[in-house]
């Protein structure tokens, strides 16, 4: 028999504190996206500003080229970011183990608050200095957003209960569309009244024929500043309430072995007595309510490996093959959809964010958004595996086709069929692997190292992210024949068939059982740790067996 206060945890009916619990998280996601996902409009405006150059002479597809900003640069910009995020989930990660979730949970937000402002403040106007000043500040924003991750994640599984947990976990993952959504829509609307309040705004192409410097209005380098800071007005709004949330009751009991406190704790937050919660000397003393309580092996020990080596790995691989994919195709829309974005020298520099902005926000409410939605209406349905191995065959056919079905070069407008192809890709990555990488290692591990090895998890996802995007920026810039988003295309979709396998033969399912049950299933069954072989060949084994 477990705990009392962990069984009550596991029984417990949905009630108001668990919706209040994922607002209460999900704002750290929902910062998280804004904060990284602003980006692309935001080097747009960088774009005109700091590299105003043109060239009159130039034809119409050089002129796409206009006001870029230098790819090394671009894509430093975004790289500091992630690995800021990949340091903040080792070290928030295991400050939550060893500390507490509580403890740190405030930290990684005002982390996340400072660097957002910082951003927004980059010291100079000089430009070598303002990108050193930004890198920085994303930097500490980026430790911030990871801190955020393995915290969020482990909070609200050990608040949920067994039945609805997924479903839970899954809502505070989906505010991560809302902020992309947001980051789109503050920006539209930015861009709007600097736009309205503008004395005057021409177009590169109304330059007379001896300007090569598209000029833009002085106050333009505040427009992409202040969409930056406003990334920490949620972020601060929550930082309230997470400051009076109680510590989990299963790291309470657990790891710091205070069940009397477990149950007081629990008692604030949700509708259940002390007196059915508190535990009996008698019950503190039976086989298996000591069992948790007497795991004393040490964090990346022999034994530590055996348990848990085998989903350790499968967690951190399936993140990173789908972060290879799903910050790639986020963070470069625009440069996919080139052709259908009115060219650079055609319009001046707030329609240009614009246009941008007004893409992603599309592709969020379209494809995004719905894919969150229906993994937290299934996810307790189907289950993680299925969801996750399913959401990768998907996305590898619709890359597959789509690579097939994109007509190459910048001046071919993808078809309708591309289009609706790249919408199911991340439809499915979030109805799919971008969600159950975030649910599942913060399902699987003992409450001692449920935060560290989530936090490892998603480090490993960032390192992929950082290829991902990287690879996409580079290897689709100016390509010699027009055909480079094709192979990046095909080349995802290899990924997401990797994926599919990993998931598949190494990834196992956690629906249904408690915490408690999930981290005590024995790691040696399987040959070379693959998850189902032994059971069918010792049941098939049995089967005939008995026919003899």
């Amino acid at each position: 028999m477990a705990l009392k206060v962990l069984s009550a945890l596991d029984v417990a009916k949905t009630q108001y504190y668990h919706f209040k619990a994922i607002i209460i998280a999900g704002m750290g996601l929902f910062t998280d996206s804004y904060d990284l996902f602003c980006i692309p409009p935001i080097m747009t405006l960088i774009g005109r500003i700091y590299y105003p150059k043109v060239n009159q002479g130039d034809s119409d597809q050089k002129q796409k080229h206009w006001f870029e900003v230098p790819t090394v640069i671009a894509s430093t910009m975004i790289v500091i970011a992630l690995i800021g995020t990949s340091i903040g989930q080792l070290i928030f990660g295991r400050l939550g183990d060893r500390v507490g979730r509580r403890y740190v949970y405030g930290v990684s937000l005002m982390m996340m608050v400072m660097g957002s402002f910082g951003c927004g403040f980059s010291l100079s106007r000089l430009t070598s200095m303002m990108f050193v000043s930004l890198g920085f500040f994303r930097f500490l924003l980026g430790i911030g957003i990871g801190g955020d991750y393995p915290l969020s994640a482990t909070i609200m599984s050990e608040f949920a209960n067994k039945r609805t947990r997924g479903a839970f976990i899954a809502g505070v993952f989906s505010m991560q569309g809302f902020g992309i959504l947001l980051s789109s829509l503050v920006t539209m609307i930015v861009c709007l009244i600097f736009k309205a309040c503008a004395d005057e705004l021409i177009s590169p192409s109304e330059l007379k024929p001896m300007e090569n410097v598209a000029r833009v209005p002085p106050e333009s380098d505040v427009a992409w500043r202040l969409i930056l800071m406003i990334g920490a007005i949620p972020a601060s709004m929550t930082y309230y309430w997470r400051m009076k949330m109680p510590e989990t009751a299963r790291f309470t009991a657990l790891v710091e072995r205070n069940t009397s406190q477990a149950a007081k704790d629990m008692e604030k937050v949700l509708n259940v007595s002390l007196s059915s919660i508190q535990e009996d000397i008698e019950m503190m003393n039976t086989p298996n309510t000591r069992a948790p309580l007497l795991n004393t092996y040490p964090f990346f020990s022999r034994e530590f490996f055996r348990r848990h080596g085998r989903d350790l790995v499968a967690a951190s691989i399936n993140w990173f093959l789908v972060d290879i994919v799903f910050y790639s195709l986020n963070f470069f829309q625009y440069h996919t959809f080139r052709s259908l974005l009115t060219s650079k020298s055609r319009v001046n520099i707030y329609d240009d964010a614009l246009q941008v902005a007004k893409l992603q926000a599309i592709i969020a409410v379209s494809a995004t958004i719905p894919g969150y939605f229906a993994t937290v209406y299934m996810i307790d349905k189907v289950g993680r595996v299925k969801i996750q191995a399913g959401g990768f065959v998907f996305m590898a056919v619709s890359l597959f086709t789509g690579a097939r079905v994109y007509k190459g070069g910048s001046d071919s407008d993808p078809s309708v069929g591309f289009i609706v192809l790249y919408g199911f890709t991340l439809f499915f990555s979030n109805f799919g692997p971008n969600t159950t990488t975030f649910i599942v290692p913060a399902e699987l591990f003992p409450a001692r190292f449920r935060a560290t090895c989530h936090g490892i998890s998603g480090a490993v996802g960032k390192v992929g992210a950082i290829i991902g995007s990287v690879g996409y920026l580079w290897g689709s810039h100016d390509p010699p024949d027009g055909h480079a988003v094709s192979r990046m295309l095909s080349a995802m979709g290899g990924v997401c068939v990797l994926g599919f396998f990993v998931t598949y033969f190494f990834t196992r399912e956690t629906m249904g059982r408690s915490l408690e049950e999930n981290e005590n299933v024995d790691e040696l069954t399987g040959v070379w740790f693959v998850r189902f072989w032994p059971k069918k060949f010792w049941a098939t084994r049995s089967e005939t067996n008995i026919g003899d």
